[in-house]
């Protein structure tokens, strides 16, 4: 399967000459003085959608047959496939299908219908990802439509093989390491094919988010398998099960794949904006977040990060921003019950808050007839060293708490996050 995989990707490197952007490849300063390495960057962000995802779809698109064509396409996407598939049809001036669940956030249904134009249609469907994935394919049963899998596809593949093609062909060094994000797999299973071929001593790294870890849970099962539940948080990358083809392709071929906390990517966006202005999504800072993991071992290597895509909401900002604090131990929250008497709270800030801690987020239950009435407090912090202090402080206060942190359910239910 890869030798014939390897000349598709040479052969969708021809077709997406004039369509696909050839991104930049280019050293990062700060990440090689931080990492004490070569660190290169392949700019998929700055792709004509934001993300490498067009370069699958279009290849696929373009090798149906011309009926097929003239019938007409779907898919189901609340991501950046749907505006890959969209761009590819206006392109091409063949009439597609997008299904998208009725809970996707408006700015990517906009934005799937922008580059699609009078080309597309959306249709949403369903609360959740497998719902429009079932209506999908139900709508391609129906009326006899081709059907554009994100990832398991051998056309999509290579279509997103083109990326390590692109890599090396703008390289005058050996890279020892290449670290790929993960969702489907079908990005990782494209570059592996190339790199086995061209360049067979790189390592390959693949990341997964913490929580969505289904190419790394299938290859230590040795089967691919589906994971009951994920945190959908990276979204261009969380998936219950990858393909089948992909994985069948990176068990073989990874080096080792790597699991991300979410708060350590949520770090990440914030640094590559307020260092560099990369504005980059959850799934595009997958690779740059893991490269801690590894710290030790690239020093003085030559390694390079696909940087997949940049589609970022910018209504998720706040989130991202309460989750990389928490991530960095610099947010606390607690229920807190204070005595129902004027002054309480003042005497909480005087005396048990120290110089660099914050109150930022309070919120008050109605008085009772109770002695004392909870109250929800978040703490921001300048060190996460103070926490501890934080915390004998409001012992040595004898104040009633309950630390949330570690109770995720009702710090969800609480919070919101």
């Amino acid at each position: 399967m890869i030798a014939d995989l390897f000349e598709e990707i040479q052969k969708a490197k021809f077709l997406l000459k004039n369509v696909a952007l050839q991104t930049p490849f280019q050293r990062h300063q700060n990440l090689s003085e931080q990492f004490k390495a070569n660190i290169y960057l392949k700019r998929e962000d700055l792709q004509v959608i934001r993300s490498y995802k067009l370069r699958g779809a279009y290849n696929k698109i373009s090798n149906l047959s011309k009926i097929e064509q003239q019938k007409g396409v779907i898919c189901a996407s609340a991501g950046n496939h749907s505006q890959g598939v969209a761009y590819s049809c206006a392109l091409l001036k063949i009439h597609g299908k997008i299904v998208m669940p009725i809970t996707t956030p408006a700015q990517k249904v906009r934005q799937a219908q922008f580059f699609g134009k009078e080309f597309v249609q959306i249709i949403l469907h369903g609360d959740t990802f497998d719902d429009a994935y079932k209506r999908a394919r139900e709508i391609a049963e129906e009326e006899k439509l081709p059907f554009i899998h994100p990832f398991d596809d051998e056309k999509v593949i290579a279509g997103q093989g083109t990326v390590g093609l692109e890599i090396l062909e703008n390289t005058d060094v050996h890279l020892d390491y290449l670290f790929v994000p993960i969702g489907g797999g079908g990005l990782a299973a494209g570059i592996c094919t190339i790199f086995k071929h061209l360049s067979p001593l790189t390592k390959i790294i693949g990341v997964e988010p913490l929580g969505a870890p289904s190419m790394k849970k299938s290859i230590e099962a040795q089967e691919n398998i589906t994971l009951e539940q994920i945190d959908k948080f990276v979204d261009g990358a969380s998936v219950k099960r990858v393909g089948d083809i992909t994985f069948s392709i990176c068990k073989d071929y990874l080096f080792d794949v790597l699991l991300v906390p979410e708060g350590k990517v949520c770090s990440t966006i914030l640094q590559l904006y307020n260092e560099d202005a990369i504005v980059v999504e959850p799934a595009g800072a997958l690779t740059i977040a893991a490269l801690s993991q590894y710290q030790s071992i690239i020093a003085g290597k030559n390694v390079a990060c696909v940087v997949s895509g940049s589609n970022n909401d910018i209504t998720r900002m706040e989130e991202i921003k309460e989750r990389s604090l928490l991530y960095e131990g610099l947010k606390h929250y607690f229920i807190v019950r204070f005595p129902q008497r004027p002054g309480a709270l003042k005497e909480y800030v005087n005396e048990v808050l120290k110089p660099g801690m914050d109150i930022s987020y309070f919120q008050y239950a109605k008085k009772n007839n109770r002695e004392q009435g909870p109250t929800v407090v978040g703490i921001e912090l300048q060190q996460k060293e103070d926490f501890s202090l934080l915390i004998s402080s409001m012992e040595k206060n004898k104040i009633n708490f309950r630390y949330l942190n570690e109770d995720s359910d009702l710090y969800t239910h609480l919070i919101g996050f």
